[in-house]
């Protein structure tokens, strides 16, 4: 998908007050977006792709004083996986091992934990139930 800077920056809401850095950005979210939205699924890029290109764009983004105001005591210096062992550990939902490595984070079924809720009481028994009725 090609955007045109020209056309996409006029539908950029005035009030931002965008410069060329910013618009360069946007774009290259919007062209990510793009090709994430792909019909077909083998048009559509790995999530390794997609965390590349982000990614590049963390170092332009990271805020060059922190605002104590705007952090709300997020530490920006902390890792991901460091500051996924403090919210569990914050939240008392912790299964993990506070020593081990962030590559050893998902290295068995026991380290994980569902966000998905159970359903409730007779919601869909269709989807299990052995006539699909």
């Amino acid at each position: 998908m090609y955007i045109n800077k020209d056309t996409f920056s006029k539908a950029i809401d005035p009030s931002m007050h965008i410069d060329e850095e910013t618009l360069g950005s946007i774009c290259t979210v919007a062209d990510l977006a793009g090709h994430c939205c792909a019909r077909e699924p083998y048009q559509r890029p790995d999530m390794s792709h997609a965390v590349n290109v982000l990614s590049s764009l963390v170092d332009v983004w990271k805020p060059t004083e922190p605002d104590s105001e705007d952090t709300l005591g997020i530490d920006l210096e902390m890792s991901l996986p460091q500051a996924l062992k403090r919210w569990q550990a914050f939240e008392g939902n912790s299964n993990l091992d506070m020593t081990s490595s962030s590559s050893s984070l998902l290295a068995s079924g026991d380290n994980t934990q569902s966000s998905i809720p159970n359903r409730p009481p007779g919601f869909a028994n269709s989807f299990t139930s052995l006539d699909a009725r």
